[in-house]
């Protein structure tokens, strides 16, 4: 080391940064964020704030975030006397970068951060549902064109209901950038693709995707909300999920100088935003909600097989869907509102594409709609 003798205070030092950093490479000053551990109260934020003061009139910052100091799993302090150290490298190569950037945005920054083993395998949980969300979304839209796009207003319900929660979301992802208060955002955005997606729209519309004609207005409706999503939940994602965001964005717009951290959060239209249809679809999905626990009591009691086995009658107060929209719904070959709920064998035979069991299948192995749907296919080969 060599000794300088210019040091008026390392404090002093410090806290006149302002001075150079921002303004000597021609960046705006004064700086939009201070970002640093709480004991810098009394430190680096005290010091910058009272130099630029006397030497500018203003404050070098727009604004100050502090943040806990980090623990392990128990709330002590990390020792290695105490063998609880969980350095960040090890993390890194045991579970990847990802992962130990979501447990930090996952964290309560105004307080000491808690890591160990245990909260570290919940934050690779909840990646790897968050991952599995885009693996099926790049699926879905392959082929996927901008003249399959249907406007908002053409869609199905369902699909204008998913496209409301994407706006409500997106409202909440903006303003937690606003406050720089990411706590909670990622487990909200966890729980859009978990609950409201894997387990119910893209359950239910698997059908629609797989065996409707390619062309169908209800698919590419469907296709139009998946295009929405993938742009959405990537440009969302990319601030901490950052080498994942960019897999999934480059896997379906592959470029060599392209990137999604290049794009800028999309526009989601406050129109999107629709509470009266959100209310309903509420009451439509405890509707589905009684509907299952009484497949899953059918199939336990080996009445049926696969829910497409079965036809239901669906109770509440009100029909709120067509028969055809509730066996949608509850997945299911044929439901009837009556106001009750019941289980039986469905009627008829499996289609042997789309698996529904309908009086009109036995004399030939498909439905109505899958000889349709696969009748240009045929004329294609033969061509």
């Amino acid at each position: 080391y060599e000794q300088v003798m210019d040091i008026v205070d390392v404090w002093f030092e410090s806290g006149s940064t302002h001075a150079f950093a921002l303004r000597d490479r021609g960046l705006p000053w004064p700086a939009d964020l201070y970002l640093e551990g709480s004991d810098q109260h009394r430190g680096w934020f005290q010091t910058s704030l009272l130099e630029a003061v006397g030497t500018t009139g203003a404050a070098p910052y727009r604004a100050v975030l502090t943040h806990g100091f980090v623990l392990d799993e128990n709330g002590r302090k990390m020792s290695k006397s105490l063998g609880n150290v969980t350095a960040p490298q090890e993390v890194t190569d045991k579970l990847g970068a990802d992962i130990l950037r979501l447990w930090v945005v996952n964290s309560d920054v105004s307080e000491d951060l808690r890591i160990g083993p245990e909260i570290l395998k919940q934050q690779a949980e909840l990646y790897r549902r968050l991952r599995n969300t885009l693996r099926w979304l790049l699926g879905s839209l392959a082929g996927y064109s901008d003249d399959e796009h249907v406007d908002h207003a053409d869609m199905p319900e369902l699909e204008r209901w998913v496209l409301h929660r994407l706006a409500e979301l997106d409202q909440r992802v903006r303003g937690a950038l606003a406050s720089h208060d990411w706590t909670g955002v990622y487990p909200d955005i966890h729980a859009f693709c978990s609950a409201d997606l894997s387990a119910f729209y893209f359950d239910v519309r698997k059908d629609v995707l797989y065996c409707d004609p390619a062309g169908s207005d209800r698919r590419r409706a469907a296709r139009t909300v998946l295009d929405h999503l993938h742009r959405c939940l990537t440009a969302w994602l990319a601030p901490v999920l950052c080498f994942t965001a960019e897999e999934a964005w480059l896997a379906r717009f592959p470029s060599d100088d392209g990137s999604v951290h290049l794009q800028a959060f999309p526009d989601v239209p406050a129109a999107w935003l629709d509470p009266a249809l959100a209310a309903e679809w509420a009451e439509i999905r405890k509707v589905r909600s009684e509907v299952t626990t009484r497949l899953e009591a059918a199939r336990a009691a080996k009445q049926i097989g696969s829910s497409l086995q079965a036809k239901v009658t669906v109770g509440g107060d009100t029909a709120r869907l067509t028969d055809a929209g509730w066996a949608e719904v509850c997945i299911v070959s044929d439901a009837q509102w009556t106001g009750e709920y019941s289980v039986g064998r469905a009627d008829g035979d499996k289609c042997a594409r789309c698996w529904r069991v309908l009086p009109e299948v036995g004399a030939t192995p498909l439905c109505v709609r899958c000889t349709g749907a696969v009748g240009p296919l045929t004329c294609d080969r033969a061509a």
